[in-house]
């Protein structure tokens, strides 16, 4: 059989550490509680793969499992629960996906409704199941689409069961293309409404717009979710691209229905509408109405502040942050966190790079437009110094709300962090809140995806991994002791002699131990007292031995399965073995059995097959992709992934009597190192997740999709750049896919005409001879101009004739510069116009873009220095447009023939006189250069061929790679644009030909 990629995804972006229910560390370490007097215990154990649990007033206890399943304990004692609720065929069980919100009415049980919140196998209002199979655990993601590639598409609900577990579907919505940042967690708020969360939906492994750089499948097509005003099947480019992670941002763009993804919603428990006094409850979008919080990346947990309205979320991060956010008044506004602009406190890089639209206003609004977190960690530290670093995910979030634990933890937020396998408490500060600076470890050794208050007020935990719902107790000064057996052999035929060894338990206290064993099964610790013993068993089954340990004051105890006249079965992979290395859509094929020593060849159906990523950015942690079970043999496509990764592929037998055993076989990519330049050199470039000046140099997956960016206009010292191509074709921000050897994609810049270089400028004072106002515009990074030291003070350049500007760029001298200024235009140097002000000056360069003026006269008039007693002082002032004049040999401009604007018009050379056909825009995102509304271009590619207007068409032939010396090369054809003849009389036609760095190959462009 062949099972597809279906059965596969990748793991998390960057940092897939972001990720949230699969990770796991490699190297589990041990459990420990730290805190003197807290001992924990297991309530439940056999789950699988639980996400989360509720606690009814009558004694039940509710689990969800991921798969869908609900499943219900008659109380804390009761070691088998029976299913409540199966909504595994409504569930889509994959990677990051399905049923992770659970809640209990608040009336429960009198009222007896739960609500749920999961991961819906289906498209908004479509059929279900979409890709799975109704009633199994596990879900498929096909290839293609492909989990990663264009993605398996679906949504979320929210859904209320009654009482017999029949659904009633409140909310439907988080269009969903990627298989994380799905949804998590539905809380009743103290106000009696009903909370929810969700993720994204982005893709993790590299700055998701809404572009995925693969061909649009049939299942899937591009812009799956309709995002901004562009239609199913559109491309979204920046900087307008509304898509991806931008859908966390949906309420800043208007002119399409606002979604839910990246948000948090306060709806009615009975309708599903939006709850009243919500702060956008006027609005006419439904949506919009239900956001109390949006800006997030993947909310996966939320809790309330015990005595307040106060909502405060753990959202997952990307690359760098993991934050808790607070939302003190939920109704009153919506409370915006920044994602995916700002990670953390801080722009995020990639998203900044990308020069997107939203971000960008979103920047220029300030940082009172975004909330900054409560509490934020790297992922580089670790936390109170305790636990590991690297790999994180913020997991779990509880207040402690009174009960048996000392009075210190009252009103604590307790917090987990998948990835790193640890609890902390943060304590409470003395303006009643947590305490950033007060944050103790608590427990440690697992991954915890919920911290939920349970009975008497303890603390419990659902260990997502190994299947367990724990218990935090309180047992004052004492700590009790921990009960660990190990038995050999602990399976094996008749008669079979095992040894127990329980010096391996331990009492944090150091008090001694007693022990009492129960080796008989009878129940009765009447066997043993040793630390070790030894038992002949003679009778066929399985008996549970146990042992007791005490310290004197508190015990604990533990148990382990013997099988008797059963030894466990052997499993074996045949294929693949480790030696094969893959790439990103490899097929690899995988076989293997399992032998018995009572039931011989186990059939198909003992086999579980598991595929397992391996993330290692620092340190090591897994994503379990998917599993199978019943096949002896198939294959999977391999996914993509961030690397440093690689997979296991592990084969899980098990015969009839629950006896397991597991082989696994290391699988390791096959890489490749690409180095991203720009020309000229150390201009800033994005790939992915990282960040720097070129070249960067990037070691990735053969095969796996990589998203680059660069700056449109970046500086070098006072020297401004434009944007024109990247070597492979590919505009400012686009994916690509990791070559199968080693390559270099340089981005081309132009420099722009700098309007001020060289022209007369006047100041309203000197500072001391030689830094006279001409210094300024000189050119040179050596000399400046400096002023008196007072405010205010002005700076005055004439270009010489009226020009269209845009842009003024300032190179201050260490911290000479304004914290306030303005910038004015003026045709007649009597009357000014401020087009641009700043109250916030920060030094180094300002690259300053506003509306497009005509001027002759700029100045910059500056109000507030930034050291009081100093002066103002910069090395270089430059004055810059982004549409004009396109200037060549003998400083001719290239001039459309007679403003026409029929397709296949020609170019000429011609003296410049401002008229329309000749001013020109060249791009900054995919290097066309424009006029008049359409493109230069070349229709062939070969020699001589003119240069004409056309109408754009995104075609090689009208995109234009900036040189270093000025030239500009066709993309289609690999000439240059040439003057004919080396001419530069009124008249000479433009064409391609051989790049010679002659003069008539020569521009200088806006």
């Amino acid at each position: 059989m062949r099972i597809p990629a279906r059965w596969l995804r990748c793991a998390l972006s960057t940092l897939c550490v972001v990720l949230l229910l699969p990770l796991v560390a490699i190297t589990p370490a041990r459990a420990a509680v730290t805190p003197t007097g807290f001992g924990e215990q297991v309530v439940f154990t056999g789950l699988n793969s639980p996400t989360n649990v509720a606690f009814s007033p009558d004694g039940r206890v509710f689990v969800a499992e991921k798969s869908g399943l609900i499943k219900v304990f008659d109380s804390l004692d009761d070691p088998t629960p029976s299913v409540y609720a199966d909504l595994r065929t409504e569930v889509h069980n994959y990677w990051d996906r399905g049923l992770l919100g659970l809640a209990l009415h608040p009336d429960f049980p009198t009222d007896p409704r739960i609500y749920v919140l999961y991961t819906h196998d289906g498209l908004i209002g479509g059929p279900t199941p979409k890709w799975g199979t109704p009633d199994t655990d596990a879900d498929p993601c096909p290839s293609p689409p492909g989990p990663t590639a264009d993605g398996c598409q679906v949504s979320a609900r929210v859904s209320v069961l009654n009482a017999n577990g029949a659904e009633q579907v409140l909310v439907e919505d988080w269009c969903q293309q990627y298989p994380s940042h799905s949804i998590g967690s539905i809380e009743f708020g103290p106000d009696g409404y009903l909370y929810a969360g969700g993720g994204d939906g982005a893709s993790f492994n590299y700055v998701d717009y809404g572009q995925d750089g693969y061909t649009a499948s049939d299942t899937t097509p591009d812009n799956p979710c309709a995002d901004g005003q562009a239609p199913v099947g559109a491309t979204l480019t920046p900087p307008t691209a509304e898509g991806g992670a931008l859908r966390a941002q949906d309420l800043r763009t208007a002119g399409d229905p606002a979604t839910l993804d990246g948000s948090i919603i306060r709806i009615d428990p009975e309708t599903g509408q939006a709850a009243p006094n919500n702060p956008l409850i006027s609005s006419a979008d439904l949506n919009a109405r239900r956001i109390v919080a949006d800006g997030l990346r993947n909310p996966m947990r939320f809790t309330f502040r015990p005595g307040t309205n106060e909502l405060w979320i753990g959202d997952v991060g990307y690359s760098t942050w993991e934050e808790i956010d607070r939302v003190v008044v939920p109704t009153a506004g919506v409370t915006n966190f920044g994602w995916p602009c700002y990670e953390g406190a801080a722009r995020q890089p990639g998203y900044d790079g990308a020069n997107l639209n939203i971000c960008e206003n979103l920047y220029a609004a300030g940082s009172s437009a975004v909330a900054a977190p409560y509490y934020a960690y790297r992922h580089a530290d670790k936390i109170a110094n305790t636990c590991t670093s690297g790999s994180s995910s913020i997991s779990g979030l509880s207040f402690y709300k009174g009960g048996n634990y000392p009075a210190a933890y009252d009103g604590a937020l307790f917090f987990s962090d998948y990835s790193r396998k640890c609890v902390w408490a943060m304590m409470k500060g003395s303006n009643g809140l947590p305490d950033p600076a007060n944050i103790q470890l608590f427990a440690s050794g697992y991954g915890a995806t919920r911290l939920q208050s349970g009975p008497g007020g303890d603390l419990f935990t659902v260990d997502y991994d190994g299947g367990r719902i724990l218990r935090y107790v309180y047992n004052g000064t004492n700590n009790p002791p921990t009960a660990v057996i190990q038995a050999d052999p602990s399976s094996g035929p008749t008669p079979l002699t095992v040894t127990f060894d329980g010096t391996a338990s331990n009492d944090a206290d150091g008090d001694p131990l007693t022990y009492a064993w129960d080796l008989d099964g009878d129940g009765v610790y009447d066997d043993s007292t040793a630390a070790t013993a030894q038992h002949t068993y003679t009778t066929t089954g399985t008996v549970t031995a146990r042992l007791r340990v005490s310290d004197g004051k508190t015990s604990s105890t533990t148990t382990t399965q013997i099988n008797v006249a059963n030894t466990a079965p052997t499993a074996t992979i045949t294929a693949p073995g480790p030696a094969l290395t893959w790439k990103v859509g490899d097929a690899i094929n995988f076989s293997g059995s399992a032998t018995d020593p009572e039931q011989g060849t186990l059939p198909p159906s003992a086999l579980t097959w598991s595929l397992i990523m391996h993330h290692c950015p620092s340190d090591c942690h897994t994503h379990t992709i998917t599993s199978l079970t019943g096949a002896a043999s198939g294959s999977f496509t391999a996914p993509d992934h961030e690397y440093p990764s690689y997979l296991e592929l592990k084969l899980t037998a098990r015969d009839a009597q629950g006896l397991t055993d597991s082989k696994s076989v290391r699988l390791d990519p096959k890489t490749v190192k690409t180095t991203y330049a720009t020309t000229p050199a150390g201009l800033p470039v994005t790939v992915s997740d990282k960040s720097g000046t070129s070249p960067l140099g990037v070691t990735t997956i053969i095969g796996s999709s990589v998203s680059v960016a660069t700056d449109p206009t970046p500086n070098a010292a006072n020297l401004l750049y434009r944007f024109g191509l990247w070597s492979d074709g590919g505009p400012r921000d686009h994916n690509l896919v990791a070559p199968a050897t080693p390559k270099t994609y340089t981005a081309a810049f132009g420099l722009k005409r700098n309007l001020a270089r060289g022209r007369p400028a006047v100041a309203s004072s000197v500072y001391l001879a030689g830094r006279e106002a001409s210094k300024a515009v000189d050119g040179s990074m050596s000399t400046a101009w400096s002023s008196a030291r007072s405010d205010p003070q002005w700076f005055q350049v004439d270009l010489g004739s009226v020009q269209v500007v845009n842009r003024v760029m300032t190179n201050w001298l260490s911290t000479a510069y304004a914290k306030s200024f303005q910038i004015q235009v003026s045709g007649s140097g009597r009357t000014w116009k401020t087009v641009a002000s700043s109250v916030g000056g920060d030094g180094g360069t300002d690259n300053i873009k506003f509306t497009a003026n005509y001027a002759r006269y700029v100045r910059l008039v500056m109000t507030k220095r930034a050291v009081a007693g100093s002066y103002y002082s910069f090395w270089e002032f430059g004055v810059f447009q982004d549409t004009g004049p396109a200037t060549g040999i003998g400083g001719k401009c290239i001039d459309v023939y007679q403003a026409l604007t029929a397709d296949g018009t020609p170019t000429t050379l011609y003296t410049c006189k401002g008229s329309v056909n000749q001013q020109w825009t060249p791009s900054t995102v995919d290097g066309t250069i424009r006029t008049m509304g359409k493109c230069l271009s070349a229709r062939a590619t070969a020699l001589n061929t003119p240069a004409v207007l056309w109408t754009c068409d995104n075609s090689p032939g009208q995109r234009w790679i900036p040189q270093p010396n000025g030239a500009f090369v066709n993309a289609a054809a690999n000439l240059c644009l040439d003057a004919t003849g080396g001419s530069s009389a009124n008249g000479t036609k433009l064409i391609l030909n051989t790049c010679n760095s002659a003069l008539n190959q020569k521009w200088v462009l806006p």
